[in-house]
């Protein structure tokens, strides 16, 4: 397990930031972070259609990742509710599968891109795939510089200010979306925009 999360360590690295989330419900491995790259361009400025609708409350999601989610919708996305925060930077919470412990998932804020999901729009160029996508009605993106999908790690990246993304990776090992971990994702971001929303 751990020899494969190192093969798909190589996620998408935003920009001035350093992240390697590894996790996912529904199968998953352990995760690790690390690696830090030179700023690059923002290009949120330009495009309304980065643009939150409005700010979320998301400011404790960098010292505690693990509040980014309720324990009811961690139960319903099928994930145990003890989420296991690392001392990383940026920080990042981990949930268990509650079928599988193989599975797993793992968000982070990450605070470190000045322009949000713009910063990851900036990159695209570099992403192995890139795939834009609403989470209730803000803006997110599937992407990564490693397509590790077949292998069940899949990248999103949520929108929850103009000026923060929050990173979601599944990391599935076992199960029916061992080869297709987007979906998974895609739970847990809209997930993560219906609780700040809430929050607000």
């Amino acid at each position: 397990m751990v020899r494969k999360m190192s093969r798909v360590a190589a996620v998408f690295v935003p920009v001035a930031a350093s992240v390697l989330l590894v996790g996912c419900s529904g199968s998953g491995s352990d995760g690790s972070t690390g690696g830090s790259t030179s700023a690059a361009p923002s290009s949120a400025g330009g495009d309304s259609s980065l643009k939150v609708p409005a700010p979320l409350p998301a400011d404790g999601l960098i010292d505690n990742p693990c509040s980014a989610i309720s324990a009811a919708q961690l139960t319903e996305i099928g994930l145990l509710t003890d989420g296991k925060v690392s001392a990383d930077t940026p920080k990042l919470c981990r949930w268990t599968s509650s079928s599988i412990d193989l599975n797993s998932i793992s968000l982070s804020a990450v605070s470190q891109n000045k322009g949000g999901i713009g910063d990851i729009y900036a990159q695209k160029a570099q992403s192995a795939y890139f795939e834009p996508v609403t989470l209730s009605g803000y803006p997110g993106v599937f992407a990564s510089t490693d397509d590790g999908r077949p292998s069940g790690v899949c990248q999103l990246w949520a929108g929850v200010t103009d000026q923060l993304a929050v990173s979601i990776i599944t990391s599935i090992n076992s199960g029916p979306n061992k080869t297709d971990p987007c979906p998974i994702a895609q739970k847990v971001g809209n997930a993560l925009v219906t609780h700040l929303k809430g929050a607000a």
